[in-house]
């Protein structure tokens, strides 16, 4: 019986060179799949997005919470903070003449941005653009937030008892503003039985002050006021009474005397027929 010799070594001297040429010849890395490089574009346009939106959250919080004190608006304070705003202070009102318009913060409106408003609230009452334009011209100089001394506010300058009679629930919105502004006019010239000169001046001192004086009163305010939305209209001036002067014998404080009822004063200007 024959013996045959070991397998093994001669399997072990053949095993190092295949080991080593099995090293030498190892492939390199797989890439990345497409997938993995889909997900990774996928995430970094997820993380911008992300940002964009928190930033425009940011911006948009900012504006909502400067709105509601009146303001148009503020960064935020740092860019690291988030929904944190730098201190906002309350500017103050407002405050003008009726008939001098000092610098303000209220910017005036263009007269063509109203032009629709002015339009449409003269139609309803059946009165001339021109006057509710030069009202407001004379009232608040087209600046939408005047507030007078005396609390009048907006476009037409409402007292707040007349913005409540008239239901108007923001006076300084422009077209609120006006439809009230325009309807309180109209109402002033029916009682005044179309006197303009009387409507006017009633409409700039109140007419409990007309009644009593008889007339326009002789307040330079209102009787500048009064002369002015005629001259731009091109109507005549009634002449300005002489200031009331007591006498000896009756040694009270001086009233207002008035231009009289009787003045020949041109009625309120009726809408122009639209072509």
């Amino acid at each position: 019986m024959k013996t045959h010799a070991p397998l093994w070594p001669i399997i072990s001297v053949l095993a190092v060179p295949l080991a080593a040429m099995a090293q030498t010849q190892a492939p390199p890395p797989a890439p990345k799949s497409s997938l993995d490089t889909t997900v990774q574009k996928q995430r970094e346009s997820t993380l911008a997005a992300m940002q964009a939106s928190v930033e425009k959250q940011k911006a948009a919080v900012s504006a909502s919470l400067a709105s509601s004190i009146g303001k148009q608006g503020q960064t935020l304070a740092g860019k690291d903070s988030f929904f944190i705003l730098a201190p906002l202070t309350p500017p103050p009102p407002v405050v003008v003449s009726q008939t001098a318009m000092p610098d303000m913060a209220c910017d005036p409106v263009p007269e063509d941005s109203v032009a629709p408003f002015v339009l449409g609230a003269a139609q309803r009452e059946s009165l001339d653009p021109k006057l509710v334009s030069a009202v407001i011209e004379q009232e608040s100089g087209f600046r939408p937030c005047a507030i007078s001394d005396k609390g009048a506010e907006g476009l037409m300058q409402l007292m707040p008892d007349t913005s409540d009679r008239l239901s108007v629930k923001d006076p300084f919105d422009a077209k609120q503003n006006i439809d009230a502004g325009t309807k309180y006019l109209k109402e002033l010239i029916t009682k005044y039985s179309g006197n303009l000169a009387l409507a006017l001046g009633a409409y700039n001192a109140g007419p409990d002050t007309v009644d009593q004086a008889g007339g326009v009163p002789n307040i330079p305010e209102t009787t500048d006021y009064v002369k002015a939305i005629l001259t731009k209209l091109g109507l005549p001036v009634p002449a300005t009474p002489a200031p009331a002067t007591p006498t000896a014998a009756t040694p009270t404080a001086a009233t207002p005397t008035a231009a009289p009822i009787t003045d020949p004063v041109p009625p309120a200007p009726a809408a122009q027929p639209q072509p």
